[in-house]
């Protein structure tokens, strides 16, 4: 009834709050089964908007602890010391390796998970809660150095000299190192994006069509170098919509080929450009 509500006292809060969280997880209880607990956790996760990727890698990771401790085990027989035992078999006796960045995200996913249980009303002791969350230092980047980014500039401007003449490698090589683009905003580039007679000078429009990555769009100032290199490459390869119309592993396999012909050990990429020109940004003391 809609006026349910209105009729209730003010000291009924706590339980229209344990009927919220009802909704949230229907039919579950303590003695529930963990695999019928991790297939609506997973469905709580994309009515709050999740990723698919992130519900199947979180549901994922509670799978295989149900693999340890039997997807049918009721939830309120699941130990902290069971979910200990699952992260050491894991780790140490599983016979797979495991990075420790898979560690951390799974020892995540599994206290998302049990907080979820608790927080619903389902579970009233936490069996996650003692187990501590573990954090991931990530390796540093691998860049060029100044000498590497001239030798590499250095081939692919010579290659659009010499017969037959191509600024392809040019124009791809010193858009990523001006402008520390990722790699999914290059190849998302399309040829309104780029506006070359701006009154505050040739810029790139990065842009996004998810609403929900809109505040990542933004305004780059192009070089005079990139521009003279990008005009003769939209004549040579009649450019009509996507500035750079080909495959990721296409584009990737031109980056390392000029790293090769270049002489340099380093295989050039898309992560490397992006780091070495973030790294030349904060040299010389831009944003």
């Amino acid at each position: 009834m809609e006026n349910g509500f209105e009729d209730l006292p003010l000291f009924s809060y706590g339980s229209i709050k344990q009927e919220t969280q009802a909704e949230r997880s229907p039919g579950l209880q303590s003695t529930s089964s963990l695999s019928a607990a991790i297939q609506i956790w997973g469905e709580a996760l994309e009515s709050e908007g999740r990723s698919i990727h992130t519900v199947k890698a979180f549901t994922g990771d509670l799978r295989l602890v149900g693999k340890y401790v039997g997807v049918g085990q009721p939830l309120d027989q699941i130990s902290t010391n069971d979910l200990k035992k699952f992260l050491d078999w894991m780790l140490n006796r599983r016979g797979i390796a495991c990075s420790p960045k898979t560690y951390a995200r799974r020892i995540t996913s599994i206290k998302s998970f049990y907080r979820w249980l608790n927080e619903s009303g389902i579970l009233i002791h936490d069996p996650a809660a003692a187990i501590p969350q573990q954090s991931v230092l990530s390796p540093l980047p691998e860049v060029l150095s100044s000498e590497e980014q001239l030798a590499a500039l250095e081939f692919a401007d010579n290659a659009r000299r010499r017969d037959p003449r191509d600024a392809r490698l040019y124009t791809l090589l010193r858009l990523l190192l001006d402008t520390s683009i990722k790699k999914g905003e290059c190849l998302n580039i399309h040829l309104n994006h780029v506006d070359l007679k701006s009154v505050d000078g040739p810029i790139l429009f990065v842009r996004y069509g998810e609403v929900s990555k809109r505040y990542k769009e933004r305004k780059i100032t192009l070089s005079t170098q990139w521009v003279e290199a990008y005009q003769e490459y939209l004549k040579q390869y009649e450019i009509t919509d996507r500035v750079f119309p080909w495959s990721p592993r296409r584009l990737e396999y031109l980056l390392e080929e000029i790293g090769q012909m270049a002489g340099l050990e380093k295989h050039i990429s898309f992560d490397m450009c992006r780091w070495s020109s973030a790294l030349n940004d904060y040299v010389q003391g831009e944003d």
